[in-house]
C-alpha cells in the first residue's frame, strides 16, 4: 500500500439510538487488518463512539445524520466523523467534569486515546479527525 494512495471506507450514519456501534464494526476490522493489537483496537472504537455521540448529541443537525471515513495510510488509522450541524468553537477547552459527573471528558478521552485528535469547524459543521500510529513491532 502506498502512502500516497490510502485505502478508505465511508459510512453514513443516521442519528439515531445504538447506530454509532454500526461504525465499531467497521474499525474494529479495519485495525484488525493492519494488525493494532486488541488494546489499540479497544481504544479506537471507545474514540469513534464518543466522537460519533458528541456529533449526534451536540450538532443540532436538521441533515440527521453523520458520515464516517477510515483511511488506512501505511503506519496509521486515520478516523473522520464529520456532521453537518452549527460547528463549535473548537479552541475552547472542554468544561470541566465535576466528581461523580458522566459528562464532560469525552474531548479529554478522545485524546488520551488517540494519537492525534483535530477539530474543523464551520457554520456548516464539524469534521473530526482521529489519528492512531500503528505500535512499532519488535
Amino acid at each position: 500500500m502506498s502512502a500516497n494512495a490510502p485505502k478508505r471506507f465511508e459510512l453514513e450514519i443516521p442519528i439515531a439510538h445504538d447506530r454509532e456501534l454500526e461504525a465499531t464494526k467497521i474499525a474494529e476490522q479495519v485495525a484488525e487488518e493492519m494488525q493494532f493489537g486488541p488494546d489499540c483496537v479497544a481504544e479506537i472504537k471507545l474514540a469513534l463512539i464518543e466522537g460519533i455521540i458528541n456529533a449526534f448529541e451536540h450538532s443540532g443537525s436538521a441533515m440527521q445524520k453523520v458520515l464516517v471515513e477510515f483511511a488506512i495510510h501505511d503506519e496509521e488509522l486515520e478516523v473522520v466523523v464529520q456532521d453537518f450541524g452549527q460547528g463549535f468553537d473548537a479552541s475552547s477547552k472542554p468544561a470541566a467534569a465535576r466528581p461523580l459527573q458522566k459528562r464532560g471528558y469525552g474531548r479529554r478521552l478522545m485524546e488520551s486515546l488517540m494519537d492525534e485528535v483535530k477539530y474543523f469547524t464551520s457554520p456548516q459543521g464539524t469534521r473530526l479527525v482521529m489519528k492512531k500510529r500503528r505500535p512499532k513491532r519488535a
